[in-house]
């Protein structure tokens, strides 16, 4: 017992880069996914080609690739680009680079998430705010939107637990400056100090079931006021029959 408490004091700052890289990553991402969707779902041939383009790209290859790809395609331009304008090491740095990374990525899949969940708006609502005389603008910040954001917000919610799971890969990929270290990073040193693989990836795991529990019962939160308009489920009942 003593073992795990050391890990959990020992891993406590480092899930604080984990969180970092996620809640940097999700509202820039959140922001560009809606212009994604809505490029798909346009009728110009060059923004929804540019838009499903690049979102076949992002999703169609692995994110630890994407990693490698985007710091060497920096790192080739440090010379004739970064250096000159003194900003190299800005750049290059994991904190910068690994939040970039994860905004393209998760822009991708939460661009396709709403897309279909565009398609899924009831018609007939649109039909009729345009009946009633609502411009473009006005059907979708009042009509569309919500409806959008309801049907997209539980995959939603699942895209945001695998963006803070897909965080334990970025400093497998970047380069670890200074005392930075994720939970992996962290669990990775301990485990060459004693082979111990069983207690130190355990403790890690639960610092990511922890930060998902949390991530799904305020993401609950916003669901239950989206859907506030509606009718409270009914919750389940233990009610066992002793006599027949």
């Amino acid at each position: 017992m003593q073992a795990i408490l050391n890990d959990l004091a020992i891993m406590a700052p480092a899930v604080l880069f984990n969180i970092y890289f996620a809640a940097a990553s999700i509202p820039i991402g959140f922001v560009l996914a809606i212009f994604l969707a809505l490029g798909k779902a346009s009728d110009n041939p060059v923004l929804n080609r540019l838009s499903r383009g690049y979102i076949y790209a992002f999703r169609g290859s692995p994110l630890f690739i994407q990693f490698f790809m985007f710091y060497s395609l920096a790192l080739s331009l440090n010379l004739t680009l970064w250096r000159p304008l003194g900003i190299s090491g800005f750049v290059l740095h994991p904190l910068f680079m690994g939040p970039l990374v994860l905004i393209l990525n998760t822009a991708a899949y939460t661009a396709e998430i709403f897309y279909g969940a565009l398609r899924a708006v009831p018609r007939g609502a649109v039909e009729a705010a345009r009946a009633y005389g609502m411009s473009r603008s006005q059907q979708f910040r009042r009509v569309i939107w919500p409806n959008l954001i309801r049907l997209a917000w539980p995959a939603y919610t699942n895209e945001v637990v695998f963006l803070f799971h897909a965080t334990a890969i970025v400093y497998f990929a970047l380069p670890v400056v200074g005392a930075q270290a994720d939970l992996m990073t962290t669990a990775k040193s301990l485990f060459e100090r004693d082979f111990n693989a069983f207690l130190h990836f355990s403790v890690a795991a639960l610092y990511f079931l922890i930060v998902s529990l949390v991530v799904f019962f305020f993401f609950g939160l916003i669901y239950q006021r989206l859907m506030r308009h509606l009718p409270a489920q009914p919750r389940m009942r233990f009610a066992p029959k002793w006599l027949r």
